[in-house]
């Protein structure tokens, strides 16, 4: 049985153009081309396309993937490695969830309940904290490469207090624009574009972009359906209204 590039696309959430794109530079390639010059995948391939996801997952780039697969004799020993992975990885998540669920505590004690009430009561906020789809770090690789290899480099020498630490200030920040956006503060404002200028010291720790790429992430922040639903767990709207932000920034600070 062989499915069509889009069955494929439906099934496991990979866009057409990721696929396109593993076929081209080798990772995976269709079981045969008709005609019409559509792609089809059978088992074999479906297979495949499983355990790449998996190691995107596990943070593995598309050359270590395809080394990989390339190398493996036994399948069945490699499935085990990596559910021993996200076994490990499920614990690490729990951790991170502890660690935002005391920061969510730490920023509502004080706070006016009337205010926070128009706000989506973040107590699930490490829910809106999930790992980067593989088509969406395909995209990002494919439209900043050096970006990529900076920010990896970067998180590569981050500590677990590092992580947790960055973890609560990402978190603190998103509820402040939320807060901003709640009351009606328009995104020139000076104190909005003074909290805009803290999230971009915050990417330059992992790579340091100009006005095209730094308006090109705000607007990822709503096109990709995971980023903007994480904001959006926070306050409905979020999104475009840090994007909105973000693009004022760059066109007044960044060449």
């Amino acid at each position: 049985m062989a499915w069509s590039i889009a069955d494929v696309a439906r099934m496991s959430g990979v866009t057409s153009r990721t696929l396109r794109h593993y076929d081209e530079i080798g990772l995976l390639p269709p079981a045969w081309i008709g005609g019409n010059g559509h792609r089809h995948y059978e088992e074999d391939d479906l297979l495949r396309l499983q355990q790449i996801l998996l190691m995107r997952e596990l943070g593995l780039g598309l050359r270590e993937i395809q080394a990989v697969l390339d190398s493996q004799i036994d399948q069945v020993a490699v499935l085990r490695e990596h559910h021993r992975r996200l076994l490990a990885e499920r614990n690490r998540l729990d951790t991170l969830a502890r660690t935002v669920g005391r920061t969510i505590a730490e920023l509502e004690e004080g706070k006016d309940d009337t205010t926070m009430a128009k706000i989506n009561r973040p107590e699930n906020l490490f829910e809106g904290f999930e790992p980067t789809t593989a088509e969406t770090e395909a995209e990002v690789r494919e439209k900043w490469p050096q970006a990529w290899e900076e920010s990896q480099q970067a998180v590569a020498t981050m500590t677990a207090d590092d992580t947790e630490r960055w973890q609560r200030e990402v978190t603190a920040q998103m509820i402040r624009f939320a807060e901003f956006m709640v009351a009606g503060t328009p995104v020139e404002d000076a104190a909005v574009q003074a909290e805009v200028d803290v999230h971009y010291q915050g990417v330059c720790r992992f790579w340091t972009p100009n006005a095209a790429a730094y308006k090109g992430l705000a607007q990822t922040y709503v096109d990709d359906p995971q980023f903007r639903v994480n904001f959006d767990k926070i306050a409905d709207g979020l999104a475009v209204y840090q994007r909105d932000a973000m693009v004022v920034y760059a066109d007044a600070r960044l060449d």
